[in-house]
């Protein structure tokens, strides 16, 4: 008994040597922490994601899209898209879309393959461009004749075919994030302002230039579709149909429509480097100037959530673009110097 009273004794000493004593706070456990840029990854990495392909779909999209949904573009800037060879890296990105929204047309052949063969079997490839024109609206011309059966697929050089392009990416985000409706439906609003501005702003461009001098003569047959909606009319494209330099015998056709037409300036282009509208500008006498159609202007991010170049958008692609073709044909250039060029979302967000 003596034995068990002594073990008694000692393990109650125990207790209480062991107990914090009175009025002293007992320290939690150490909680796990996450740094912000650890946080941010995987905020962006909980995000459903959208994958697209040339630059001016990419900005368009993403200002629908903004910050709930995480929108990725395929096709380099600068890059040839009829041409361009997606990269193995793609197919992981493609693997992993929720989304993945192309201009059709047969306009990214190589592109869209890839995506069919990685894409998840429930992921949608849309096609804007194929969804906003009919067949019979479909135009053909020197860098896309009618007998190799490719549109001219350069639909968003036209910004009334961007407006719908924004209205049917809307759609599909919509259907894809449905808890997101009235949020795309708000940035959806906000970017046709944009859009209608540019319109209004093309249209008063356009109407400054001379009659005589609304052709254009282009290096890539892009302009297509603009040419028909402003009252313009593409006289040739210095590229054939192949993207490769034109012979010695089309350059030579090529200065003599110009002669005879008598424009005063003829258009390269920043995505196809080449000296042969130099030759034809300064044979025919003529002022040559550089457009764009799928690069947009200065350094940046065409995902508008990314970007911090407000021009840098492809509302500031088509700004620049009406500014060099209405300087050079004797119009008014000034006229898109009050354009807002800005994302609706993102760092460069205005109202």
């Amino acid at each position: 008994m003596k034995t068990l009273s002594g073990l008694l004794l000692a393990l109650s000493f125990m207790v209480v040597a062991c107990s914090p004593p009175e009025n002293t706070a007992v320290s939690p456990s150490p909680k796990v922490t996450t740094s912000p840029v650890a946080a941010a990854e995987q905020k962006t990495q909980s995000k459903l994601l959208v994958v697209t392909t040339v630059a001016p779909l990419t900005n368009i999209v993403s200002n629908i899209a903004g910050d709930r949904l995480e929108v990725k573009g395929i096709i380099p800037e600068g890059t040839d898209s009829h041409t361009f060879e997606p990269r193995p890296s793609d197919a992981d990105i493609l693997s992993k879309a929720n989304l993945i929204i192309a201009n059709g047309l047969h306009l990214e052949s190589p592109t869209e393959k890839l995506a069919i063969a990685s894409k998840p079997k429930e992921t949608k490839i849309f096609e804007l461009g194929s969804k906003t024109i009919t067949q019979d609206q479909w135009l053909f011309d020197f860098s896309f004749p009618k007998e190799k059966g490719d549109p001219n697929p350069h639909l968003w050089v036209n910004p009334k075919y961007a407006e719908a392009y924004a209205k049917l990416a809307a759609e599909q985000l919509t259907t894809l994030d449905p808890a997101g409706k009235d949020y795309y439906a708000t940035n959806l609003k906000n970017y046709l302002q944009r859009l209608e501005a540019l319109d209004k702003a093309t249209r008063e461009i356009v109407a400054s230039i001379p009659a005589k001098n609304r052709k254009l003569l282009t290096y890539h047959d892009s302009w297509a579709y603009w040419a028909r909606e402003y009252g313009f009319q593409v006289i040739g494209a210095i590229q054939p149909s192949d993207f490769k330099e034109p012979s010695a015998k089309d350059v030579a056709k090529l200065i003599d429509q110009v002669r005879k037409v008598g424009v005063p300036a003829i258009f390269g282009s920043e995505v196809y480097p080449s000296k042969v509208e130099e030759q034809i500008a300064r044979e025919a006498n003529v002022k040559t100037a550089n457009t764009a159609d799928d690069e947009l202007p200065g350094k940046g991010s065409a995902n508008a959530i990314e970007n911090t170049n407000p021009e840098h958008t492809y509302i500031g692609m088509m700004a620049n673009n009406m500014r060099i073709i209405g300087s050079s044909l004797g119009g008014n250039s000034d006229l898109v110097k009050n354009l807002n060029t800005a994302n609706v979302v993102g760092p460069t967000a205005t109202k």
